[in-house]
């Protein structure tokens, strides 16, 4: 994933594992200064999910990762690599 710059300074970010997206998400949350169970708390998830999603999971129900991603302020973009 290369180097990153504090959550404030970037607008796009390119992921390509779901490994990568668990960082992502990981960095975001904590930016927020929110902790894991806050924030499945507000997305009417169990904190397993949490968990496992910035883990990495690569199995995760993807409606699910959308509802948290929208929720920490990120939005899922598809373009052609």
């Amino acid at each position: 994933m290369g180097e990153r710059v504090k959550t404030e300074q970037w607008n796009e970010q390119a992921v390509r594992s779901m490994d990568e997206l668990g960082k992502l998400v990981r960095e975001v949350r904590k930016g927020q200064e929110m902790t894991q169970e806050e924030v499945s708390g507000l997305a009417g998830l169990g904190n397993r999910f949490m968990i496992d999603l910035e883990r990495g999971k690569e199995t995760m129900q993807m409606q699910k990762v959308i509802d948290v991603l929208r929720l920490l302020g990120l939005e899922l973009v598809i373009r052609k690599a």
